[in-house]
């Protein structure tokens, strides 16, 4: 029994011998491990970060359009070296590209500068864009910028047609040795009689139909006269030829037309003839420069209204040394044939009365502004 007792006492110190020693191992520190830096990121596969393309310098400048180029209102011009060409009519777009067509035509086929384009615009375009085109076509060839007048008329010899030009152009030689003529516009009951007052103007000076360089009809109705181009083209075998309608509904003179001549031998000074009130028949000029303006507009029907008008036209001629009184030839486009008598009594006060200018005076359909009342376009003598 004693013996028993023994084992048993044996085992039980065993027993508590081993749960000390693991009790031990329990609370004994193991080695340090090196703690890992945690992330967010940890796991996950990022993409390649690229790098920042250099921006560009103008990236955020805002981009500022040039202001459009403005056409001059007057230009110089030799008088021996002046030649004139018209446009083409054409049908195919609206105006901004029968007027870039018309420009590129007259562009190509001279052999000098042009400095005046005269356009006739039908329809119901925007007649400020011949202008801007007009800027646009030249600057693009480095050209020199001419003076322009544009009208509104009734209609064009054909159907679709929007515009025709009239180009003023300096050749580079003489073409004009002694001078030309300018002559007013001839009023008859159709377009035979116009032609036969005008031939007997030039006759007057010594000149006939096959010295016209330029001549412009303005026809009241186109439906009423058969055949004027034929008709003009015989009578003036190498002039430059152009025949409008002045306005949509016929209006009188049944028709008008002027030109410009050459002179056969030069005048002792600037001379005029067939000299009536205010205005003459034909102005006979060898002056060695010429100033020609583009269209001043007059706004309101009262003579201080037209007075303003000639007002800024006699500011552009003096910065050309010349005047209103140095006139040779005026264009006055009317809103209504009403304005004819005011403008007519207001015209004394500012052209010559030794040597009143050559003059046509119509009304038209329309001007660039709506609010205009008439336009006026002059050319003038240099003086030395």
């Amino acid at each position: 029994m004693i013996e028993s007792l023994s084992q048993a006492v044996s085992g039980f110190v065993k027993t508590l011998w081993i749960i000390g020693f693991v009790v031990c191992l329990a609370v004994t520190p193991l080695p340090a491990q090196k703690k890992k830096k945690s992330s967010d990121d940890e796991g996950l596969i990022l993409p390649p970060v690229a790098k920042d393309k250099k921006k560009k310098k103008n990236e955020n400048v805002t981009q500022t359009l040039p202001p459009p180029l403005e056409l001059p209102l007057a230009v110089v011009a030799e008088t021996d070296r002046l030649a004139f060409e018209v446009s083409p009519l054409s049908a195919k777009g609206l105006l901004s590209q029968q007027t870039r067509d018309a420009l590129k035509v007259l562009m190509r086929g001279n052999h000098g500068t042009v400095v005046k384009l005269r356009a006739f615009v039908a329809g119901s375009g925007d007649l400020r864009r011949v202008g801007e085109i007009a800027a646009e076509v030249f600057s693009e060839k480095h050209l020199p910028l001419p003076v322009l007048s544009v009208v509104q008329v009734g209609a064009l010899p054909l159907e679709g047609a929007q515009v025709v030009i009239e180009s003023t152009l300096v050749e580079k030689r003489s073409v004009n040795p002694n001078g030309v003529a300018f002559v007013s516009g001839q009023a008859g009951t159709g377009l035979d009689d116009a032609l036969s007052k005008l031939k007997a103007v030039l006759q007057t000076g010594h000149l006939e139909l096959e010295d016209v360089l330029r001549t412009t009809c303005y026809i009241s109705s186109l439906d009423t006269e058969n055949g004027v181009a034929n008709r003009l083209t015989e009578a003036f075998h190498s002039a430059a030829v152009n025949y409008v309608q002045t306005q949509r509904e016929p209006v009188g003179p049944a028709a008008e037309c002027e030109a410009v001549a050459r002179l056969h031998d030069p005048p002792a000074a600037m001379a005029v003839l067939g000299k009536g009130e205010r205005y003459s028949q034909m102005a006979l000029v060898h002056n060695p420069k010429l100033v020609i303006t583009g269209t001043q507009l007059a706004f309101g029907s009262q003579a201080n209204d037209i007075d303003l008008a000639f007002g800024r036209l006699q500011k552009m001629l003096a910065q050309f040394n010349s005047s209103l009184s140095a006139t040779v030839m005026s264009h006055i486009y009317l809103m209504s044939p009403s304005m004819s008598e005011k403008f007519e009594a207001d015209r004394a006060k500012f052209f010559s009365s030794e040597t009143p200018p050559a003059s046509t005076i119509l009304p038209f359909e329309g001007l660039p502004s709506l609010d205009a009342t008439l336009g006026l376009d002059v050319i003038a003598v240099a003086q030395n």
